[in-house]
């Protein structure tokens, strides 16, 4: 299936660059591109595409645009999931732009651009309607929370924290075993022991994953 996107930057050089990337996957049309946050709104309105990639830093203030127009896309046009693009790891953006869920959005490191099967993985996972978090993001978050007590993140082991790392990055359970060099059989025990200990209700798979990466956020505020 053809994943249609539309990206915004400001900055015609990365416009340029990430174009030319995108213009090389098969499965990636690029319906438009623009420079700012209302064209996207608009674009997104006209387009209704599977995805949007964006940068945080947009005109007029150069703060947090990126995070307000995907929020707004994901209330107004839910089928549309949102990658948000940032220079650097910024966790309180990444908790403001996850508060209200983490069901189809994605916040990236800018470097990942260049890592074009990430960037392609990350637009495919909040298309489905799952997230996908930069590492370092998740690292940064981690190590925030690690020094409080009530955390509930405290009462996992260390391979149960990895796993969950990986799936608040977006990673299905193959990926996430040779990721970590385990068996997917091991990586269903701790998703499951994950879920237990996180006291997520019985529901669907992929709304226990979404469930789980939202505690772990919540848990990181």
């Amino acid at each position: 299936m053809v994943l249609r996107v539309v990206f915004a930057d400001d900055n015609y050089l990365v416009r340029e660059g990430v174009s030319a990337l995108l213009g090389q996957v098969d499965d990636i049309e690029l319906v438009e591109i623009v420079d700012d946050p209302a064209a996207l709104l608009k674009a997104v309105a006209i387009h209704q595409p599977d995805a949007v990639l964006t940068d945080i830093r947009m005109p007029p203030t150069h703060t947090t645009e990126g995070i307000v127009a995907a929020k707004q896309i994901r209330v107004q046009y839910p089928a549309t999931g949102v990658v948000v693009l940032s220079q650097y790891v910024e966790e309180d953006y990444a908790f403001e732009l996850l508060e209200d869920g983490v069901a189809g959005l994605g916040y990236l490191l800018k470097e990942r651009i260049t890592q074009l099967d990430e960037l392609v993985r990350a637009l495919h996972e909040v298309s489905r309607g799952g997230s996908a978090l930069d590492p370092k993001v998740v690292e940064g978050l981690m190590a925030r929370k690690a020094s409080e007590q009530e955390s509930p993140l405290l009462g996992l082991t260390e391979k149960e924290r990895a796993v969950l790392e990986c799936m608040a990055t977006g990673r299905n359970n193959a990926t996430i075993a040779k990721t970590l060099y385990m068996s997917e059989r091991a990586v269903e025990k701790h998703i499951s022991s994950v879920f237990q200990k996180l006291r997520l209700v019985e529901e669907g798979e992929l709304n226990r994953r979404v469930m789980a990466v939202l505690a772990y956020v919540e848990a990181t505020s």
